[in-house]
């Protein structure tokens, strides 16, 4: 993938992790904030449009969907209350 990638984050599933998407693809599985970063630079997002593990939550080439980078666990999960990804900046 080159050009302008979009990343979307799908929301948090029950066993822990969120679904990471690019232009129709699947990417993978994200548990923190440096995993979104770094399967949206296998995407090919560099340069400008590169999303970093400090500017992710922020990034507006990152969809968040079912929360932002400070939702890391769905309600009710196991693993205790809903909370941030590792490293998420807010």
């Amino acid at each position: 993938m080159s050009g302008l990638v979009q990343v979307v984050v799908y929301p948090p599933s029950p066993s822990g992790g969120r679904r990471v998407r690019a232009d129709g693809e699947i990417l993978g599985l994200a548990r923190s904030a440096r995993d979104v970063a770094e399967l949206g630079r296998r995407a090919g997002m560099t340069g400008v449009t590169g999303v970093t593990e400090a500017n992710v939550g922020e990034a507006g080439a990152v969809e968040w969907r079912g929360g932002g980078a400070e939702v890391a666990r769905a309600r009710g999960s196991p693993g205790g209350r809903r909370g941030p990804f590792p490293s998420a900046v807010r």
